[in-house]
């Protein structure tokens, strides 16, 4: 599982000072960005000339309200892991360890050329198998 905390920003809330629904996915691609610099790629992840990895699905549910100030801790599981295909489970909490959201997103491997399915290299392999619940 991967570690990374942040803290809402008055820019992110709506008038009550409550995080906007839609900016905990900008939270959970910090902490996806934060965990892929960790795997020290040969590769440019997300500039490739080869590939892209896009999300296919996405869902969030949302316990508790995060607010302006607040440090959340974002923790991110590998759920499933196949050869061109990936399932990451963000749990964003709060300081009292409260479960605010959980956020699910698939992503799959796609050739930039033909735009069809393609196998992850080795090393992103190892580097989300290391991650694995």
């Amino acid at each position: 599982m991967f570690n990374t905390r942040t803290r809402i920003r008055f820019h992110d809330c709506d008038p009550a000072g409550i995080l906007f629904f839609g900016r905990v996915y900008e939270l959970c691609h910090f902490a996806y960005e934060e965990m892929i610099a960790g795997f020290d790629l040969n590769e440019n992840y997300w500039d490739n000339e080869e590939y892209i990895v896009p999300i296919i699905r996405s869902e969030a549910h949302y316990h508790l309200p995060m607010k302006h100030g607040e440090e959340i801790s974002i923790s991110i599981a590998v759920k499933t892991l196949k050869a061109s295909s990936f399932e990451l489970e963000y749990l964003l909490t709060n300081a009292d360890n409260a479960e605010c959201v959980q956020v699910n997103t698939v992503h799959v491997f796609v050739d930039k050329s033909s735009w069809k399915k393609k196998a992850m290299s080795k090393e992103i392999f190892e580097g989300l198998k290391n991650h694995l619940a």
